[in-house]
């Protein structure tokens, strides 16, 4: 494990846990598929309460784009991803239907963040959520803003069950 990723909220606050993703959650994964390489780095964590996720992520120099920043769709996929777990995390098993991205300042290479996604809206079978993507001082680089939809457990296979082991059936309000 990268010690630049974990030691970030578990240091300075015991409240948080890493989320532990097996492999057939991350084999293959554009995001979260490649913990030691040079592109993308993402760890997921909870809160001790199970109902907050927080994300650290560095952007390596296999995300450029402009010279020295990172691309926006490097910015788009991780924010999408980070959305979608909350929605999970919520207890829905969803995909994306629409995200937005909205870019405030130009994100640096090899640069560690921190992302807070949140689900903000339920109505029916639509989940709204948002998330920012901000350095340790707080400095907001990009947020984002998503429409997940919710779809049979059943497409999922081993994530929903992975899913509902980490959450506990009980605590999902989505889980049938």
């Amino acid at each position: 494990m990268n010690s630049r990723l974990t030691q970030w909220l578990t240091e300075e606050d015991d409240t948080w846990s890493l989320v532990d993703m097996p492999n057939h959650v991350t084999q293959g994964n554009f995001v979260s598929g490649d913990p030691d390489g040079n592109r993308l780095r993402i760890q997921y964590f909870t809160h001790f309460t199970g109902l907050q996720l927080m994300s650290k992520v560095w952007f390596g120099p296999g995300t450029q784009g402009p010279p020295g920043c990172v691309h926006g769709g490097s910015i788009a996929a991780v924010l999408d991803e980070a959305m979608g777990a909350t929605t999970w995390l919520a207890g829905y098993t969803a995909v994306a239907a629409e995200i937005t991205v909205t870019f405030h300042k130009m994100l640096p290479l090899d640069t560690c963040c921190l992302i807070e996604p949140r689900v903000v809206e339920v109505d029916g079978r639509k989940i709204y959520t948002k998330a920012e993507i901000m350095d340790r001082d707080g400095m907001v680089y990009s947020e984002g803003k998503g429409l997940y939809i919710t779809v049979d457990a059943s497409k999922f296979g081993k994530m929903v069950d992975h899913a509902r082991a980490l959450l506990g059936d009980e605590q999902s309000p989505a889980a049938e």
